[in-house]
């Protein structure tokens, strides 16, 4: 598969069924996101690959409302980063950006070998940290829930988590989000495009 094929093909899906999470599998998630670019070299990106069926269960008592989905994982992935870790400059901080472009990569891989790896933000992030063993001092970015696609629509899905393992949810058009030359001379833009 190449990438344009994976970023076509990935999705958030909720219906999962298990798959065998095995050392190598994980190897190539970590080696992904290992190679993805960040400010400086510097790497921010910290991974917690939860795999262990006790651990899982821990970390299911740790999700918000509307996730109770994530129970048919085989892998939780804790997203996690500082500040410090990368270059602060002029103000910007690219942590938080870094670590994102690197969670990407992983899941773009995840998709290419036909797995689901979808990030959630809904979790307590204080008893992740606790079951974990993350340092206080650290974000938790976001969870990557892994598993296969099940053709199945899981039981613990919502209706509207129904309606989006159904079909895919809408996209932005290219004109709302994509400019050219954006400044003075942008061509058709008004301020109600920018969502202001």
């Amino acid at each position: 598969m190449d990438v344009i094929t994976a970023i076509h093909v990935r999705r958030a899906y909720r219906s999962l069924e298990p798959v065998e999470i095995t050392d190598e599998l994980i190897g190539r998630l970590a080696e992904s996101a290992q190679l993805a670019p960040s400010c400086f070299n510097n790497q921010p990106w910290r991974f917690v690959f939860a795999r262990d069926p006790a651990v899982l269960e821990k970390l299911h008592g740790a999700m918000s409302r509307g996730n109770e989905w994530v129970q048919a994982a085989s892998m939780i992935i804790a997203v996690f980063s500082r500040e410090d870790l990368d270059c602060r400059l002029k103000g910007r901080s690219y942590y938080l950006f870094d670590t994102g472009m690197a969670t990407a990569f992983l899941i773009l891989r995840a998709t290419e070998l036909g797995l689901v790896a979808h990030p959630i933000a809904g979790y307590r992030e204080d008893q992740v940290k606790e079951i974990l063993a993350i340092p206080k001092d650290i974000k938790v970015i976001t969870l990557v829930i892994v598993g296969k696609h099940s053709k199945a629509i899981g039981p613990l899905l919502s209706e509207k988590q129904v309606e989006s393992e159904k079909e895919r949810p809408g996209r932005l058009p290219l004109e709302e989000f994509a400019y050219m030359n954006w400044g003075p001379s942008s061509r058709n833009l008004s301020e109600g495009d920018l969502g202001r």
